[in-house]
This record gives C-alpha cells, structure tokens and sequence, in this order.
C-alpha cells in the first residue's frame, strides 16, 4: 500500500462547513478541495452519512476524500439531519426526508463558487443505499454514483429480513444506531446548545427496533427507499461494489441487469469495506478506480481502459474455514452482462445423504434440527475487523439434512445463486428452512461458501404469506446468495438444510419436523467455463491511499466470541464483545471508548426460550467535559408476540442527563 500525500492540486480541509436546508435546518460539513478551487472550480463529489464526520468515519474518511480532492474535486462530507453536529433528530434510516436533504445538498454544492455545477455522490453501506435511493430522485446536478456493500431491495437482501424471516441482525444494527443516536454534538462545534440539542435526539431519536418489527411483510415500508421498485428511474451512470464475504453483494448483479444506462461493477473477495482498505486481501487500488470514474463522468475525460469489461470479478479458491482471513487466493475474471451468456446450470438431483446427476426414487427423509443449529456461522454482515466469518460447518452438519456430491474429477467454478427446488411437508403452519452450501476438502473440513434462508408461509409471496397446511406437500425455490466460487478437483460440494439457523435468524414459534422428498428435489449450480479472455485483463493498480488520520491509542480494541454449552439445561449461549479500544482523535482532540456486547441464547428444543440482547456503552471525552450512553436491548418471543425490552441512560460527567425505558409486545405476522 501506497501512501500519496502530494498531489497534482494543494488541498485544504475546511470544518465546519454550514449548510442551511430550506426548513432552516443546518447539516454539518467537512469539505476538502483544491486550495485555488474558487479560482479554477471543480466538481464536487457527496457522501452523505449518519455515522460523525469528526470522529465516526473519520479515519476512513481521511484515507480516501484527500486522495480525489488532490486529483481536482471538491469532497464534502455532510452529517445528516439529527447526527453529528447537524441540526435535528434522526428518527429512521432512508426516510424520505434524508433523500429530499440530499436533493438540497447537491443544489448547494453545484451553486458554490468552488464547484463547476456537476456533483457525483458516493457511499460504502449507508451512503450507497442514499446514493442510489438520491439517483431515482434525478438531481439535475447529480451526473454519476458509486455505490459500494448497498443494496436495492431493503426487505429482500438488507439487515432486517432474509427470504421473509427475521434476521437477527435487525436487533443488532437497532442496537447500533440506538448508541449512535444518543451520543451528543460536539460542544467544540455547536457551542452551549450542545445540551439542548442531545436532549432533544435523547427524547426523539425513538426506538427504531419497535418500528421495524411492526413491517414483517414487504409492505410499503420497504417498497420505499427500494431502487428496484423502479430501475428507470436512475439514470445517471452507476458503479457499484460489493464483496463475496459482504452481506449485499447479490444487489450488484440486480443492478447490473436491472439498471439501463451506463453501469460498472466490482466484486472482490472482501468484507464489508471499501477495496482500498479490503479484508480479507488482496485489496485494490480502488482510488484510481474511482477517480476514472469520475474524470469520465465528471470531467468528460478517462474513457475506460481498453479490454476492461463493465464487470470485474473475482474467482475465489478454496480455503480451510476460520473465522479471519489475512487473504483469500483468487483470480479476477471478467464478464459483458449479468446474467453472463457462458453460465452453464448444472442440477445435481438430492438422494439420501447425496447429491448427483442422475435421477433416483423418491424417498421421503424426515429430520427435526436443534434449535441452536447456526450458532457457529459468524456474523450475517462480516467486516473482518474480528474474526467473524463461519467455523467448520461440521459443527452444525449433524443437526442438518446433508448431501455431498462425489469428489469432483476436475476443477469446478461457479458464478451466480445456486437454487434448491425442493418437494417437501412441514407439520407446523409456520416453519424456517436454512440451505448451506460448503467446500467439503478431502480430509473433511468444511467451509461454508453460500447460504439462504426462506421462511416457508413466504414461499409465494413477501407481501402476502400464508401459514402452511400441517402435511401437504410442497414445491419450494430456496435461491442462495450469489458467489464466485472454485472448488477444487478431489473436493465435495455440500448442501445443507436445516429447520433453524440461529442467532442469524429467529426461530419458528413451535418446533418443526421438516419432511424432504428425496429423488423429487433438486440443487442447481451456475457454472462458468473456464475463459482464455480473463489471462487478458488488464491488471488492477496497486492500492493507493491519503496519509491516514492521527490517531493516539491508550488502551487496545478487544474482542470475544465465546460459545456456551450447558449440559444441564441444554442451554447454549453465544457471547460476542466488540471493545473498540481507549483512543483519542488528535486534529480535534477528543478521546473515544465503545462497547458493544450481544448474547444470544436458546435451548436446542425449544424455539421460546430464544432470547437476544444487545448492550451499548460509550463514552466521549475532552479536559474536563466528558458524556456517557448506556443502552441495552433485550428480544424475547412467545408464540403470538415479539417481546421488546429496551433502556436508555445518559450521563454529564458523573451526574445522570436522561433515562428512559421502553416495553413493546408486537404481535408476530407468521414469522
């Protein structure tokens, strides 16, 4: 990695850069641009986030803005309304209003004296949701994106829901911005109204968890914020990022058949990071990337490189399972059109304990998996910050239906979403089923390469489930996250099914006996025929980023993931702590400390004792002011009801400032 402090332009950062909306409300800024800018104007380029300038994002911030505004833009990185040091409270994630703010942003920015009039937005997670959510707004200044680990679909493929059952993450992420939303502006900026603005976010901010448990259909809710709703409504150029080990990535290739105009994607083998700071590696030198992007869509210059297909992908090898990966080996293909022409489906019918070819009899397998199978699977959103990927999948194979094919004689590479079409009967009318795809290597480890979930009363419709009828019997299309995958030749391909994947999703409400007809049901992989075109490709630059930000540590980040077996009760417990360690931000000399600790808990027969929750601490600290937020968040569920518990303490100093507490019972929807 490269680290570029000299550019062909001199930058300086301006903080804080006011923006007044037309309602009076006034968003915070940090801009950084070219310091001769008013003389000779240059496009400016938006990220429009929730998550702190000053302290949140700011050390990914300073790796990457000062790198495009060296290279003759204008990067302007906005708290939104209720966050940071901006006015407001934050009552929901891609409300309409953020949108109609984003609107307003870019009409300010194309009117500065230092801007040419044509603004790019751009965004990892939160910002590439708000990116392409602003694009099917039109903006008239708005002429391209880059949307990175986003997605189009918020119910289908986002941290609330997955084939219609309720992932866990829902809880986490709520829990997440609950600690963000309670932390104060900065007295440094705002002055003394800093208190009656954090009283106000303390008293309105809400609980988002209650609101988004009341959704659990695809309904309106979703729908809004949702660019799949209407594709041709974007039409500004669009490129969009994502990792295999990312939770989003099956948006890039919807987006890339679904979008008419000019459109660029990558997919590399990372986390939930941008490919200049990518894990696992190799990373990329995503900043030159991106900024022939924008010198081409910007700037009317930088056409793309000769022999460089829209999609850039990477084939991933085989590796052992482990929660961390330093790298993951590879190779980059490269494709025309989603879906690739050259895919090849291969249907492998399921037999007992089997997957092959050829047909067979139908044999009709029952299995009742235990409640805690899925406890070994890491984190739906893995950021490889920590070691959060899934453990050797024979941890949970014995509480699953299995079937592996023959070693493979040759080298096999997959690209796309395997799909299970499934004849099966329930004996509850409502009933989770969880398929796992896995590298099974010859000695028998086994890494997890894919997975869905469906929650079965979903199998026809999001928007109108209906409960199953005890016995009959179904046919079912279970589809798998998208991967590009190899599997060795002397390798198994595994598939996985199971009737619960805790703590990735919430359990039926009764424990379900799952009926499997064996010879009637089958899986069918993607498969990509080796392409003499992808020895061709031009390489991708070496990574290159901005001076990282000063930061001083004084006490270092911790994490633990521990899971508990009780032999007497059956109970098994998941902890996982996330200690962001003591350290200060030496430009604005504010010291910072965050906990985040989750435990989940569930009896293997008995989806009822499931109970989850999630507690926050942080603490800022500057001389002599020093604020403190404690929340926690408890879920429980009886066979009608989700049962919310949360609370809420904020502290000055020693003195208590707020406190609060909430008790929701929420009637269950056929989840």
């Amino acid at each position: 990695m490269a680290t570029v402090g000299a550019y062909p332009r001199p930058i300086e950062r301006r903080d804080p850069v006011w923006i007044s909306l037309e309602d009076g409300t006034r968003l915070a800024a940090r801009v950084w641009l070219p310091v001769d800018a008013e003389a000779s104007p240059v496009p400016a380029i938006l990220e429009h986030l929730p998550y702190r300038r000053r302290e949140g994002t700011a050390e990914r911030d300073a790796l990457t803005h000062p790198y495009f505004a060296g290279h003759g833009y204008a990067c302007v990185r906005v708290d939104m309304r209720g966050s940071g040091d901006s006015d407001g409270v934050l009552t929901d994630e891609y409300l309409p209003l953020e949108q109609a703010d984003a609107v307003e942003v870019i009409a300010w920015l194309a009117a500065q004296p230092w801007c040419t009039g044509r603004v790019g937005m751009m965004g990892h997670s939160w910002g590439g949701f708000n990116a392409l959510q602003v694009a099917a707004r039109r903006p008239p200044a708005l002429r391209a994106i880059i949307t990175s680990c986003s997605t189009d679909d918020r119910y289908a493929d986002d941290i609330h829901y997955m084939g219609g059952a309720l992932l866990l993450d829902n809880l986490r992420w709520a829990s997440t911005m609950f600690a963000h939303n309670s932390r104060p502006p900065d007295p440094a900026v705002v002055g003394d109204r800093w208190r009656e603005q954090w009283l106000a976010r303390l008293r309105g901010s809400g609980l988002w968890l209650d609101t988004w448990l009341r959704h659990q259909r695809r309904d309106a809710f979703w729908r809004q914020g949702s660019v799949c709703e209407d594709f041709p409504a974007i039409e500004c150029p669009v490129f969009a990022v994502g990792g295999w080990l990312d939770a989003y990535t099956n948006a890039v290739p919807r987006l890339m058949q679904g979008l008419a105009g000019p459109r660029q994607a990558l997919i590399g083998q990372w986390a939930h990071r941008y490919p200049h700071m990518a894990l696992p590696g190799p990373a990329v030198g995503f900043l030159q990337i991106a900024l022939r992007w924008w010198d081409r869509w910007l700037k009317d210059r930088a056409p793309a490189p000769d022999g460089e297909p829209p999609l850039r992908i990477w084939m991933q090898d085989s590796v052992r399972p482990a929660p961390h990966h330093k790298t993951v080996p590879g190779r980059w293909v490269g494709e025309r059109a989603w879906p690739p022409s050259r895919i090849t489906p291969r249907r492998y019918v399921l037999h007992r304990g089997r997957l092959a070819p050829e047909p067979g009899p139908e044999v009709p397998l029952t299995h009742r998996s235990p409640e805690s199978v899925g406890v070994y699977a890491g984190r739906w959103c893995p950021y490889q910050l920590t070691p959060d990927l899934p453990l050797d999948q024979r941890l949970e194979d014995g509480g699953a239906l299995t079937f592996d094919t023959e070693p493979l004689p040759e080298r096999l590479e997959i690209l796309g979403a395997p799909v299970a079409d499934l004849e099966l009967a329930v004996d509850r009318p409502v009933a989770l089923l969880a398929a796992r795809l896995s590298d099974v290597a010859p000695d028998g480890a086994a890494t997890r390469v894919s997975y869905g979930l469906l929650n079965l009363t979903h199998r026809e419709s999001h928007a109108h489930p209906t409960p199953l009828e005890p016995g009959r019997r179904y046919r079912v299309r279970l589809q798998l996250n998208d991967l590009g995958q190899a599997f060795p030749a002397g390798h198994r391909v595994r598939l996985a099914l199971s009737t619960a994947y805790w703590p990735t999703a919430w359990p039926a409400p009764e424990p379900v006996t799952l009926t499997l007809y064996a010879g009637a049901s089958a899986l069918t992989l993607p498969v990509r025929p080796p392409d003499p075109a992808d020895a061709a490709l031009p390489p991708l630059p070496p990574v290159e980023t901005a001076p990282p930000l000063p930061v001083t540590p004084f006490e270092p980040p911790r994490t633990e993931r521990v899971v508990h077996h009780d032999a007497v009760t059956g109970a098994v417990t998941l902890d996982w702590v996330q200690d962001s360690g003591r350290h200060r931000y030496d430009d604005i000399d504010l010291t910072v400390h965050s906990v985040a600790a989750d435990r989940f808990t569930i009896r293997p027969d008995d989806p009822l004792s499931a109970r989850a929750e999630v507690a926050w601490t942080v603490r800022l600290e500057r001389g002599d002011w020093r604020v403190e937020t404690r929340t926690r968040t408890v879920l429980t569920a009886t066979r009608s009801t989700f049962d919310l518990v949360a609370t809420l303490e904020a502290r000055e100093g020693d003195a208590p400032f707020h406190a609060e507490r909430w008790e929701r019972s929420i009637p269950r929807d056929l989840v």
